[in-house]
């Protein structure tokens, strides 16, 4: 049985460096963003229901995340209906990646872990952090991005702190090495943990 171990972390605090690092401890790592793109990838099998649902939101035969966000603007009811559709295909694609790997501990890369209440079927949660100026600065360096683009897209998520304090373990990400030494002490403190290892 494995040990299904959720990673999450506010906007700019390393959560997929830190995923790449359990990846390379040979964790396989389950990524729900990699999982909506192809699902809306074109024959992904979200694009069907969502081209009868929403005929708008279909290019070139994949959907259009930009599209997604125009209709979600326009229309109130029109998120539900698409996480309707959307949510079930994730848990497929999510328990179609357990199926396939037996290991001891497989890590679920979950940008809105708690918002989506994933920790209810999680084993454990690990939360990523730094310092909120750290946090800013690596997020401004992204490409087009600006500081009122930042304030709404941490307004919206889960605070640090309450992430934090849910958290069963924390890894701050400020130097690369020391989050990747914390990341070989938590597969060790999981490994020593289990019954059966």
């Amino acid at each position: 049985m494995s040990l299904k171990l959720g990673l999450t972390g506010s906007i700019g605090m390393g959560k997929s460096t830190t995923a790449q690092m359990f990846a390379k401890e040979g964790i396989p790592v389950w990524d729900a963003d990699a999982a909506v793109h192809r699902l809306y990838a074109v024959g992904g099998p979200a694009v069907r229901p969502m081209a009868e649902a929403f005929p708008d939101a279909i290019v070139d035969g994949a959907i259009s995340r930009d599209r997604l966000k125009s209709i979600i603007s326009a229309d109130p009811t029109a998120l539900a209906r698409i996480e309707a559709i959307v949510h079930p295909l994730v848990a497929q694609d999510r328990s179609d990646f357990l199926d396939r790997h037996d290991a001891d501990i497989i890590l679920f890369d979950i940008p809105l872990l708690y918002e989506t209440g994933a920790d209810r079927w999680l084993d454990a949660v690990v939360v990523v952090t730094a310092p909120p100026e750290v946090q800013k600065a690596r997020v401004l360096e992204r490409p087009g991005m600006t500081e009122e683009q930042f304030d709404l897209i941490v307004a919206r998520q889960m605070p640090d702190a309450e992430k934090r304090r849910r958290a069963d373990y924390v890894i701050e990400t400020l130097t690369l090495d020391a989050a990747r030494d914390d990341v070989r002490k938590l597969i060790e403190q999981l490994r020593g943990a289990k019954p059966d290892a």
